[in-house]
């Protein structure tokens, strides 16, 4: 045993072991901070290494930093919403309303997508375990989950399901710490070695944004914190997200620079479970640890946003239709079968990362109008700075693009 697994089992049994301390579950910050910390790196640790390194060679810490910092940005937007709704931002008028209301119809389309990138994330995964051979396999592999999330949700509704959610999150986490002990010591050894890569770039600026703008989904997840409903008061949700985003942002960015200095971009395959071919790599260790966590976390991170999809179109349709929230069930399930059938995972990655672009743009729009009728110091350079996070918003709309694997 070499010391990249010492250090992977180490790191691993050191994060499970934080993350099971009981006096850390009992604290109320860091109960609403894991939400918003397991969904931003649920839906991009996996996948988002690989295409950097593959596209962007020793320049891949770059878009990363780049993602981090939108989602950041992004981030300062929704907890500026927050707090404007915190002190009284009921009496907003129709027009904020509607667009509000606007924004939540965007939610939910973009929580349509983003299920389908999850479960067809699982499938892929769960494809590996009887073979390499992940396009078919994952398919059907991928329906058979959807059909799983439809009969319970409709029959029986998500809380047994949802059980396994704080299990999956931590499992997740202490293997990701494990996977930076031994990457970290992985990229040491060949450092000390003098067999460092130094990866060309193969894209320049105008391949590299568009192709950028498509991974927003990677960072996304922060949002969460708004919907944690009542149980948190709106400045410990503020403050979740922040720490989310702080430690999301720490945990990627301590990823990709060692994995850009270990890996050749032209040495491996890119596909959407390029990450177990590589850590085997790094570790022997690493590949089953790996399945797991992707197992176990792409499908709780479907029910969850599976089960947000459906209590928002019970809202939404509150006035008028007042749907179950079992038919938004059969919405999500639906609509993720045709995109499973009839596009790849990286085209999807693309079409959620547009989708969420355009509600954060959408929030933004709020925030630029609330902005603008507070009577404080910074209301220009606030409301400058959040129109200009809706522009960015919707630049990524039209101008994201799927990788091209």
């Amino acid at each position: 045993m070499g010391i990249p697994d010492i250090a992977v089992l180490v790191g691993s049994l050191t994060g499970l072991i934080l993350l099971a301390s009981p006096a850390l579950a009992r604290g109320l910050l860091w109960r609403a901070t894991i939400t918003p910390l397991a969904s931003i790196i649920g839906s991009g640790f996996l996948i988002v290494g690989p295409i950097l390194v593959s596209h962007f060679g020793k320049w891949a810490w770059l878009p990363m930093a780049l993602l981090c910092l939108a989602g950041f940005a992004f981030g300062t937007v929704i907890r500026f919403n927050i707090a404007v709704l915190a002190e009284g931002g009921g009496q907003e008028g129709s027009f904020v309303y509607h667009v509000e209301k606007l924004s939540s119809w965007m939610l939910t389309l973009a929580y349509l997508v983003s299920v389908a990138y999850y479960l067809n994330l699982f499938g892929s995964f769960a494809a590996r375990i009887v073979g390499s051979d992940t396009g078919l396999l994952a398919r059907f592999l991928t329906t058979l989950a959807y059909g799983l999330i439809l009969v319970v949700g409709f029959l029986r509704g998500f809380a047994s399901l949802e059980r396994m959610e704080q299990v999956a999150v931590s499992l997740k986490l202490a293997i990701i710490v494990g996977l930076l002990g031994g990457l970290v010591s992985f990229a040491a050894f060949r450092w000390q070695a003098g067999e460092l890569v130094t990866n060309k770039v193969h894209w320049g600026f105008s391949d590299g944004y568009p192709l950028v703008f498509g991974l927003l989904v990677t960072v996304q997840g922060f949002e969460t914190s708004r919907y944690l409903g009542d149980s948190y008061a709106p400045s410990i949700r503020i403050r979740s997200m922040l720490i989310a985003q702080l430690v999301a942002s720490a945990i990627y960015m301590t990823y990709v620079i060692p994995l850009s200095a270990s890996f050749a971009s032209g040495g491996f395959a890119l596909s959407e479970t390029a990450i177990i071919d590589l850590m085997t790599r790094v570790s022997t260790l690493l590949a089953p640890m790996l399945i797991l966590a992707a197992l176990s976390s792409q499908f709780s991170a479907a029910v969850a946003d599976t089960a947000g999809a459906g209590g928002l179109v019970e809202e939404l349709t509150a006035s008028k239709l007042r749907l179950d929230p079992r038919w938004g069930y059969v919405l999500v399930v639906f609509s993720g079968l045709v995109l499973t059938w009839i596009a790849d995972i990286f085209s999807i990655i693309s079409y959620a990362s547009r989708a969420f672009a355009l509600y954060y743009a959408i929030q933004s729009c709020l925030a630029a109008v609330r902005a603008w009728r507070l009577n404080d110091a910074r209301k220009i350079f606030r409301t400058v700075c959040y129109a200009g996070l809706a522009i960015l918003g919707l630049a990524i709309v039209v101008l994201g693009t799927p990788i091209d694997a």
